[in-house]
């Protein structure tokens, strides 16, 4: 990091590079230059200042502190500062900063960050800042830069920012101190002077992008847009949502076609939202062991071929997105790290230092047995679940009424309540325990957290089924549990994710934003920072997850699935458009190679389909009854199961060898870009 790795005699921080707020007041924010101080950097000077960031300072804060963090903003990164331009707003001693970028900051930090731009002959090509004359563009970084990359560097650059010596914040008691090599930022934030930190959304541009994404009849989302808006953590996440949607098409006319075209299945569909024992009767899988064995057959290859085809598209979002190649560097610690000071073995560099067998005691003695406590609560729900099915079964058989048959859909209902109330409740102490164990790198972090969340939510929606299937061998009791995870959950779920915000935010929040024309600029960015803080993509990606384990694993015993999910998934799209436009802050986001570690999840509930597929097919009555009329016994059914098994196996991993990662015109740019790398670095040493 460019602010991170520089040398500051006077603690961080130089002489300021502007005329301070103390001095004089600067006057509404405005494009023209005005109160914004000014850039270190000749090419940077003069023009329109484009508003990126605004800070949330804490009300009262001394106005001292405050020109003490305009002037850290504003000196150069030479000098120990961020090399950022700011504005103290409408008033010097008020509770806010804007802050934007100059030219040569943000070209220095693309480069930093690895990402690939147009060069002149047409190719995406990783950004070097001494070669930038070559590239497209880069004169006018908001043609060079997407929004959503401009504003990222700017919380990339005042993340990095640490003290050079030990040093006083101004304006704060003498306790408040700057030790050597602290993360400045995440002490302001500590200390309370910094109370958030959110990019500004662009009206003119949100409109544009509202107009052709959610709000007309279009058939694709604009990708593009989205991912120069909003970022590509964002557009990746949008970009597999849509592609997941559609490839639900195939799956779901075969589920209707099995449906209309078998009476049998058509039958064990109305069942399945209706009383269990009239989906038991004995000939319940009579005359559908074909139509479930397509199903489960189509099921297992087509999470296969969707996954594979989705790791093709992926790349080539990637390199379009110019994130294909992203730097692999030694950077700076995530600003919530910390540890004894000292030198980093490998980097050389002067930053906190905490040793690895003390992260992998926390993990062991304190993380591990948390996880193991949730996933005995997960047990606990579903052994009340079972005692709540029994107690309605007897109760329906007793009085044998509409009111009884209401009363079977409650163990469900209230198991899908009990599991979304712990999945949120564990979403936070995964939080605080992967902060606990003090990860360095924000990879590490993120894939610690992910993982903990992944373990929690296959335990905990899947546990039930998984025990229904192949413990209590129950096929009708598993159609009908999981009919009523595919209606309700959804239900809830665009209550809770959809109805609910909007509903806060048309009759509570939005009367306290309403604006004017002639509003003074500051007024509009407080009505943006009125709006919550967007709670990430943990559970839209989760949802995703369970949704595609749903299907993968258990569709063979309920076709209908993916023609719900399709329909859900379609509303889902506009709904989640919505609420990232209308309903939350504008969130960073980082530049993304792709989906990271979920698709690696995604990948493994494709593998786990094979088995429980083969194995549903296996607990068929009339596939069963076939065996003992052909005098196959049932341990020889059991070993054609396995080699069933073994064969789909191979066929998957077949059919991933067949569908390359990534086209061979990529592969031969990417080659090619490591080569021209490769002879840089060469005529460097030289």
């Amino acid at each position: 990091m460019s602010s991170a790795g520089s040398d500051a005699g006077d603690g961080g921080l130089g002489a300021p590079q502007t005329k301070t707020p103390g001095e004089k007041a600067s006057g509404p924010v405005s494009a023209d230059g005005s109160g914004w101080t000014r850039a270190s950097c000749p090419c940077c000077a003069g023009g329109p200042v484009e508003p990126l960031v605004l800070l949330q300072l804490r009300a009262g804060l001394p106005r001292e502190t405050k020109d003490w963090v305009i002037t850290l903003i504003a000196t150069a990164v030479k000098q120990g500062g961020a090399g950022l331009s700011a504005h103290p707003g409408e008033e010097p001693s008020g509770d806010i900063i804007v802050v934007s970028a100059p030219r040569c900051t943000l070209l220095r930090a693309a480069e930093e960050l690895g990402l690939c731009k147009p060069y002149r002959t047409g190719d995406m090509t990783a950004f070097s800042y001494h070669d930038r004359s070559n590239f497209r563009d880069a004169d006018d970084v908001q043609v060079f830069l997407t929004l959503a990359e401009r504003q990222y560097i700017v919380k990339y650059e005042l993340e990095g920012l640490r003290a050079q010596r030990d040093l006083k914040i101004p304006g704060l008691p003498e306790g408040r101190l700057l030790q050597r090599r602290d993360n400045i930022w995440q002490k302001l934030k500590a200390v309370g002077v910094v109370q958030g930190m959110f990019p500004l959304n662009d009206e003119d541009k949100l409109k544009a992008l509202s107009d052709c994404w959610y709000s007309g009849n279009q058939l694709t989302q604009p990708l593009d847009k989205i991912h120069a808006y909003f970022g590509g953590t964002v557009a990746f996440y949008f970009s597999f949502l849509e592609f997941y949607t559609w490839s639900l098409l195939p799956p779901a006319i075969l589920g209707l076609i099995l449906t209309v075209f078998s009476g049998s299945v058509n039958k064990e569909a109305m069942d399945s939202i209706s009383d269990s024992k009239v989906a038991a009767g004995d000939d319940d899988d009579d005359q559908t062991v074909s139509g479930h064995m397509i199903q489960a057959v189509f099921s297992m290859l087509w999470s296969t071929v969707v996954i594979e085809m989705w790791k093709r598209r992926s790349t080539l979002l990637a390199y379009r997105w110019g994130t294909m190649q992203l730097a692999e560097r030694f950077s700076e610690p995530r600003p919530a790290y910390h540890g004894a000071l000292g030198v980093n073995p490998v980097t050389g560099r002067v930053e906190p230092l905490f040793p690895a067998w003390q992260r992998e005691l926390r993990m062991a003695l304190v993380s591990v047995p948390a996880v193991g406590l949730f996933l005995g609560l997960v047990v606990m729900g579903m052994l009340g679940f079972y005692w709540g099915e029994a107690q309605a079964q007897s109760l329906h058989a007793e009085w044998d009424s509409l009111l009884s048959s209401v009363v079977l859909y409650l163990p469900s209902v209230a198991h899908i309540v009990y599991t979304n109330a712990l999945g949120t409740a564990y979403r936070q102490v995964a939080l605080a325990l992967t902060e606990f164990e003090n990860h360095r790198e924000e990879s590490a972090y993120n894939d610690h957290l992910t993982g903990k969340i992944l373990v929690f939510t296959f335990f905990n929606y899947f546990a039930v089924l998984f025990h229904i299937a192949f413990y209590k061998q129950d096929l009708p009791l598993l159609r009908k549990r999981l009919a009523s995870l595919l209606i309700i959950t959804q239900l809830v779920n665009q209550v809770t994710e959809v109805v609910i915000p909007f509903l806060v935010d048309r009759f509570l929040s939005a009367p306290k934003r309403k604006e004017k024309k002639e509003d003074p600029q500051e007024d509009k960015f407080r009505n943006q920072s009125s709006l919550p803080d967007f709670p990430g993509l943990f559970s839209e990606y989760i949802e995703l997850l369970v949704q595609f384990g749903y299907f993968s694993l258990f569709s063979c015993v309920y076709p209908l699935t993916a023609v719900l999910l399709l329909v859900n998934n379609l509303t889902e799209i506009r709904s989640d458009a919505y609420k990232m436009c209308k309903l939350f802050k504008k969130p960073f986001s980082a530049p993304v190679a792709g989906m990271g570690v979920w698709q690696t999840a995604f990948e493994v509930l494709s593998f786990v389909s094979v088995i429980s597929n083969c194995w549903l097919l296996l607990l068929s009555p009339r596939l069963q009854e076939l065996g003992q009329e052909s005098g196959v016994t049932g341990t020889n059914v059991v070993l054609v199961a396995v080699l069933m098994e073994h064969l789909l196996i191979m066929i998957k991993m077949v059919l991933a060898k067949l569908i390359p990662d990534e086209p061979d015109w990529i592969r031969v740019k990417r080659e090619q870009n490591e080569f021209i790398s490769m002879q840089a670095l060469g005529q460097q040493k030289q």
